[in-house]
């Protein structure tokens, strides 16, 4: 079991091609800082448990979330509940969304754009662990220990990500 410390990371997804980022990042953001602990609903609800209970007390008790945001599910009201919850925590919560092929001007009219966003690019992925890192206090990795880890990381990251382009 994961110590009391870790950092609560929630991970939102709408759809195919968000679930399969949602899926790379709960795998790779431990990799990199060891003391971050991400949520994704598709393998962390038990069998059996009340899903939606489930999400709500992760919602409640997440220190960050990403929105996994795409294409297919910029007008997702379920991605939308799931920042508000995030955000109505915001004095320790923070919210960032993550576009997958797209770009901030791709967004109009949605409760999302409050947020500072994450392109899916080396530099902005890495300003992305640096923020997570940034909230872990006195758990934090020494930025160059963590800029050592993410470019350890970056090529095999990226490479997830593009493949599920042709999924």
């Amino acid at each position: 079991m994961l110590g009391i410390d870790n950092m609560k990371i929630f991970i939102s997804w709408s759809g195919d091609t968000s679930f399969e980022i949602a899926k790379t990042l709960k795998e790779w953001i431990p990799c990199i800082i060891q003391s971050a602990e991400p949520y994704f609903s598709a393998n962390d609800i038990d069998k059996g448990t009340r899903w939606s209970t489930d999400i709500a007390k992760e919602l409640e008790n997440a220190d960050f979330g990403i929105l996994c945001v795409t294409k297919d599910n910029l007008n997702s009201s379920w991605l939308n509940f799931e920042a508000g919850s995030l955000s109505k925590a915001i004095d320790k919560a923070r919210v960032c969304p993550f576009l997958y092929n797209l770009k901030p001007s791709d967004i109009t009219d949605s409760p999302i754009l409050q947020f500072q966003m994450t392109n899916f690019d080396k530099d902005d992925m890495f300003k992305l662990f640096q923020s997570i890192n940034n909230c872990l206090g006195e758990l934090q990795l020494d930025e160059p220990r963590l800029e050592k880890m993410f470019d350890l990381s970056w090529d095999k990251i990226k490479s997830s990500l593009e493949k599920i382009d042709t999924k």
